[in-house]
């Protein structure tokens, strides 16, 4: 089952947070409140979330509601994962 975490350590990975990301819940906002987080890392985290899971995101799938949050993130990589059979 893909955890919470893996998603969460991959944001702080790709924004660079370093310490901050343990601080990160599924209730933290992304876009618009983290300043690290840009049109380039969402562009980043995109890419690193479908090699680092396996997964193919259509570009019609993919939408700013998803970044609001981190829980928002995990959740659409759960269930995409789930969709394709890769938990």
């Amino acid at each position: 089952m893909l955890e919470f975490d893996e998603v969460r350590q991959l944001i702080g990975e790709i924004l660079q947070l370093g310490d901050r990301t343990q601080k990160l819940n599924p209730e933290t906002p992304l876009l618009g409140s983290i300043p690290e987080f840009d049109s380039m890392a969402v562009m980043a985290l995109i890419s690193a979330l479908e090699e680092r899971f396996d997964l193919q995101f259509d570009d019609d799938e993919v939408s700013a509601e998803i970044f609001e949050t981190v829980g928002q993130v995990y959740a659409f990589v759960r269930d995409k994962a789930l969709a394709m059979g890769h938990v």
